[in-house]
């Protein structure tokens, strides 16, 4: 019988928990699949095994895991597998299968500009006063934030609009107040705000108060905020697309950053050894990367072929410190395999 487990990354904000459920209800009919659940990674209840368990419970017997996140992250690279591995390990006759994230996906782009449609600047073609700044949520994770410039990319693409820039709320640069300043010195009079946020929450109302501060700091220059990406029913159809391909085995993760997963999982032993059912007591809104599990990651290569993560890779994967000019010590990427097996 088959479940597909939505997991959505939690807020300290109770309405942006609950718009996860009401979208994973609005979804559930579209689905046709017996059993559909939601859970979260942090700040809210149930957690991935309590939710992995309640599928077993009402009689799964193959239970896709999709992940409700923009980019592949540190939740999405690490987490959430290692969440699943040990699913794996305690319900042998349960088959699991991983979901991609969002991700870089054309339905995106038309929900981007439904937002602006919205906020009524729709119509910015030949707009020569106007810069749209794209504003992301931040991760240390550089393959994600490259995702948001390719966002942006696209997005100029479809619009042409003359500026199209990105920002980030946290974690990396440019900041915000960059990417307003940035917009500004090519000479915008009016400048639209877009969040490519998944649900509301303090970053949202953050950045309510920040475009009142820009327009007094900026008295000659127009300020939009546009909606949050958000929930918008379009999504219904990424995530769908999603499920199903989970289910039917056909989901490819990008895997073009292993040296991530080899660097994060040789750390794994200074960072937590507690509960998995925790919720984090620090604040961050954002798709952190901790670097909690250990796991071992079975997913399919983009150009075609399987490998295992408990196996010692045929790349050359290189250490940061190393700036790239030598392979990994034989000790090291050992020991990095003993960690990941």
């Amino acid at each position: 019988m088959n479940a597909v487990l939505f997991v959505g990354h939690g807020s300290r904000d109770p309405e942006g928990n609950e718009e996860i459920r009401e979208f994973v209800r609005s979804v559930e009919g579209r689905l046709g699949e017996p059993i559909v659940e939601t859970c979260f990674l942090e700040f809210e209840a149930p957690s991935i095994s309590k939710g992995i368990a309640t599928c077993v419970a009402r009689g799964a017997t193959r239970i896709a895991v999709v992940p409700i996140t923009l980019f592949a992250a540190g939740h999405a690279k690490l987490h959430i597998p290692a969440a699943i591995d040990e699913a794996r390990l305690k319900y042998p006759a349960v088959q699991f299968r991983y979901g991609r994230p969002i991700g870089v996906h054309e339905l995106a782009l038309d929900i981007l500009i439904s937002r602006l449609t919205e906020a009524g600047v729709d119509g910015l073609a030949g707009a020569d006063d106007t810069a749209l700044l794209v504003i992301g949520r931040g991760s240390s994770d550089a393959d994600a934030n490259s995702d948001l410039y390719k966002i942006t990319r696209l997005l100029w693409e479809r619009l042409k609009v003359k500026w199209v820039e990105t920002a980030f709320i946290g974690v990396t640069a440019p900041l915000v107040d960059e990417g307003i300043e940035r917009c500004i010195r090519l000479g915008a009079k009016r400048v639209v705000l877009l969040p490519y946020f998944l649900f509301t929450g303090v970053l949202i109302k953050r950045m309510e108060k920040m475009t009142e501060d820009f327009a007094e700091k900026y008295p000659d220059k127009s300020f939009v905020l546009a909606e949050y990406f958000g929930f918008h029913p379009t999504l219904q159809t990424i995530l769908l697309e999603r499920a199903q391909e989970a289910l039917q085995g056909e989901a490819r993760m990008n895997c073009d950053m292993c040296q991530y997963r080899l660097e994060a999982m040789k750390h794994l032993d200074h960072h937590h050894h507690h509960d998995h059912e925790h919720g984090h007591h620090h604040e961050h809104d954002h798709d952190h990367d901790h670097h909690h599990h250990d796991h071992d990651h079975h997913h399919a290569h983009e150009h075609g072929h399987d490998h295992h993560h408990s196996h010692d890779h045929h790349h050359d994967h290189r250490h940061p410190e190393s700036g790239g000019s030598k392979p990994a010590e034989p000790s090291k990427a050992a020991a990095a395999k003993e960690v990941l097996s």
